[in-house]
């Protein structure tokens, strides 16, 4: 069965404390030596774009009492990790228009060449520590190449990473400025991603076909990830399979 966000949270609240928000989610966006200016544009248009959506608005707009918390940031190697939008409230359409134009606004902060995969989690997981009293935790990371400097994303995951639920964005078949294609094969890379750092319930990966397919397959992942837990006909909670 399932039931919105605001009848499961008024559900929820009558044996537990109220919760401030109902999920904060961080945007992690790869800007490593692979991503070129293009390629990160976009990345952030079609963040823009997926958010700007009808159904993903909806869906965060669905219990402004209770809202969604949004953060953004770009990782790269181990001393790049950039703030574009700061820990913003998407209580209101206002807001989340805000929040938008930000995004879409930014431009790329070059710095470091490799994929420190590891150290972008570790940040996004000292971004969720600043939102404690939220109920639900998400890390979403978009990567074209698996982690190649710094800690794993394993050891990372062995120091505290509890009630954090990580999912990928993996852009398979990225394209050199000739158009010729690079990097490890899209279904080695998927399974990388699903092997080496998706974790939590309900964790999930999803390709998107190169960067100029980015903004289709962010709005199908945000759309997941913004679903209601299914409420079992036991009386259950449980998170939505991956």
């Amino acid at each position: 069965m399932r039931l919105t966000w605001v009848a499961l949270l008024a559900a929820l609240t009558l044996t537990t404390p109220a919760w401030a928000c109902r999920q904060a989610l961080v945007l992690a966006l790869d800007v490593s030596g692979s991503v070129d200016g293009v390629e990160y544009q976009q990345q952030v248009t079609g963040l823009a774009f997926a958010l700007s959506h009808p159904e993903i608005r909806a869906a965060i707009l669905a219990d402004v009492e209770q809202p969604v918390v949004l953060a953004v940031f770009e990782w790269s190697s181990q001393n790049h990790q950039y703030v574009i939008l700061p820990w913003t409230q998407l209580d209101s359409v206002s807001a989340l228009d805000g929040a938008i134009a930000r995004i879409e606004n930014h431009r790329k902060v070059r710095a470091g060449l490799k994929t420190a995969l590891g150290t972008a989690l570790g940040f996004g997981r000292a971004l969720l520590q600043q939102q404690a009293s939220c109920w639900r935790h998400t890390i979403d990371v978009s990567g074209d190449g698996p982690s190649n400097f710094g800690p794993t994303p394993h050891s990372i995951y062995a120091r505290a990473f509890d009630r954090i639920t990580v999912n990928a964005l993996v852009v398979g078949n990225p394209k050199t400025a000739s158009g010729e294609g690079r990097g490890i094969e899209p279904g080695a890379l998927l399974e990388y991603f699903e092997t080496e750092v998706i974790r939590g319930p309900g964790a999930f990966a999803m390709i998107a076909n190169g960067y100029a397919d980015y903004a289709r397959a962010m709005k199908l992942k945000l759309a997941k990830e913004l679903e209601p837990p299914i409420i079992s006909e036991a009386g259950g909670l449980n998170r939505r399979p991956g």
